[in-house]
C-alpha cells in the first residue's frame, strides 16, 4: 500500500511541475491570443513562481493542525480547479490570475508532500525523494514538446491546461483512494498531542516549536538557496548567454535542454548517494562541484565544451535538492519536521527567486554575463567555506547519528 501510495505521488508531482513550467513554452501563443506585449506576458511567468512561494510558510502553519496527505489532496483538488481557470482565461488579468492560482497549489503541494515522503520511508528517505523529484524533473524536461503537440494537434494553448486539469482531477481521485484504503498516514502533531491536554493545545506549540529550529533552517538554507540564487538567474538566461557567446539559437535551447535534463539523473542518483554519504560532506561536495562548474561555464569556447560544462551544471545544480531535502527531513524532529520544513523551503525559494532579477539588472547595468556569474561563485564559494569550517570545528547542525560533533558539543 505505501508503494502505491508513492507511485500517486509521483503521478501527482509530474502534473504540478508540469503546471509551473508549462507556461513557459507558451508565452509566442498567449502574446499571439490575447495581444500583450512581452513585458506583460513575462509577468505571467514571474507569478507562476510567486505563487509557488507564497504559500508556504502559511502551510507549515496549517500542518501542525491538517494531517499531511489531507493537505496533499486539497492541492491535487486546488490545481485542477486552477488549471481549468487558466484555460478558461480570456484576458491578461485572468492569465495572470490563473498563472498564480496555479503557483498557489504547486508550492502548498511540495512542503506537504516532501515530510510525508520521509515518513513513509523514514530508512530510505534520500532513494524516494530522489525518485519524487526525478518524476517531477521528468516534467521539466518534456513540458515543452508536450505542450507544443498539443496545441498542433488542437490549435489552441488551452488545451493544455484542460488536459492538466483532467490529469490532476484523475490523479487527486486514485490518490484519495490510496490514503482511504491505507486508513490515512498519521498527522505529525499526534505525538506532541499525547504529551499536551490534547490536540487542540499541543498542535500550536508544534508551529512555534518549529521557528525555534532556526539553526537548522539557517543551515539548510546556506547548502542550497545560495546556488539555488545563483541558479535561477544563470538558467534564465542560459539561452541570451549563449547566444551572447556566438551560439545558435538552436544549439543555444538544445543546451537549455542539456541542464535540465541532467537533473533527472541527478535527482534518482543524488537521492541514493544522499542515503550512502554523510550528508553535510556531501551538500558541501556538490557546492563546490557547482562553483567548479559554474567558473568553468564563463571560460568554455566551443559547442562541445558548452555541451559538457551544461551537463555538469545542471547535474550540480538539481542533485542539491534532493540532497538538501533529505538532510532537512534527516535533522529536524519528527514533531515539528512540516512545519519547520516549510518555513525552510518557504524562506529559501523566496530568496532564490531573486537571482533572476539581479543577473538581468546588472547585465542592464552593463555588466558581463561572465563577470556576473563569476561574483555569483564567488559568492557561493564564500557561504561553503563558512559552512565547512564550521562544519569541521563541529557547531553545523547535523542528523541525528552523526559521528560529527553537535553544535550543543555533544
Amino acid at each position: 500500500m505505501t508503494k502505491r501510495l508513492f507511485t500517486a505521488l509521483c503521478g501527482l508531482v509530474f502534473l504540478v511541475n508540469f503546471g509551473r513550467v508549462a507556461f513557459a513554452p507558451l508565452v509566442p501563443e498567449f502574446q499571439q491570443d490575447l495581444g500583450i506585449s512581452a513585458a506583460a506576458v513575462g509577468s505571467v511567468t514571474t507569478l507562476v513562481w510567486i505563487g509557488t512561494a507564497a504559500p508556504r510558510i502559511p502551510i507549515g502553519w496549517v500542518l501542525t493542525r491538517v494531517a499531511r496527505e489531507r493537505v496533499v489532496l486539497a492541492t491535487g483538488i486546488a490545481l485542477s480547479l486552477a488549471a481549468a481557470l487558466t484555460a478558461m482565461a480570456d484576458s491578461l488579468l485572468a492569465l495572470r490570475v490563473g498563472a498564480f492560482a496555479v503557483g498557489l497549489a504547486t508550492g502548498g503541494y511540495f512542503v506537504a508532500a516532501i515530510p510525508l515522503i520521509g515518513a513513509l520511508y523514514p530508512e530510505r528517505t534520500g532513494r524516494a525523494v530522489g525518485v519524487h523529484g526525478t518524476a517531477s524533473q521528468v516534467a521539466s524536461v518534456v513540458a515543452p514538446a508536450l505542450a507544443l503537440a498539443a496545441i498542433a494537434r488542437v490549435g489552441d494553448w488551452r488545451a493544455v491546461f484542460w488536459l492538466l486539469a483532467g490529469g490532476a482531477l484523475v490523479v487527486t481521485i486514485a490518490l484519495f483512494a490510496v490514503v482511504r484504503a491505507r486508513g490515512g498516514v498519521e498527522p505529525e502533531g499526534d505525538a506532541a498531542a499525547t504529551d499536551g491536554d490534547g490536540v487542540a493545545d499541543a498542535e500550536p506549540r508544534s508551529f512555534l516549536a518549529a521557528l525555534s529550529h532556526w539553526r537548522i533552517v539557517l543551515a539548510g538554507m546556506s547548502l542550497v538557496a545560495v546556488a539555488g540564487f545563483a541558479w535561477q538567474g544563470v538558467f534564465n538566461f542560459y539561452v541570451s548567454y549563449l547566444l551572447s557567446k556566438g551560439l545558435t539559437p538552436a544549439n543555444a535551447n538544445l543546451l537549455l535542454t542539456v541542464a535540465f535534463a541532467a537533473g533527472v539523473p541527478a535527482f534518482w542518483l543524488g537521492g541514493r548517494l544522499a542515503d550512502r554519504l554523510p550528508k553535510v560532506p556531501y551538500l558541501l561536495a556538490l557546492n563546490a562541484a557547482f562553483v567548479a562548474s559554474l567558473v568553468t561555464l564563463t571560460y568554455a569556447g566551443s559547442l562541445a565544451a558548452f555541451a559538457v560544462v551544461s551537463a555538469a551544471l545542471g547535474y550540480a545544480a538539481h542533485a542539491l535538492f534532493p540532497a538538501v531535502d533529505t538532510y532537512m527531513l534527516s535533522t529536524l524532529p519528527a514533531a515539528d519536521r512540516a512545519s519547520a520544513y516549510a518555513v525552510f523551503s518557504g524562506a529559501s525559494l523566496l530568496f532564490e527567486a531573486n537571482g533572476s532579477g539581479v543577473v538581468g539588472a546588472l547585465t542592464d547595468a552593463g555588466v558581463a554575463f561572465d563577470r556576473v556569474f563569476r561574483l555569483f561563485a564567488v559568492a557561493v564559494a564564500a557561504v561553503l567555506v563558512l559552512a565547512a569550517l564550521l562544519y569541521v570545528l563541529g557547531r553545523f547542525p547535523a542528523p541525528a547519528g552523526s559521528t560529527r560533533r553537535q553544535p550543543d558539543g555533544r
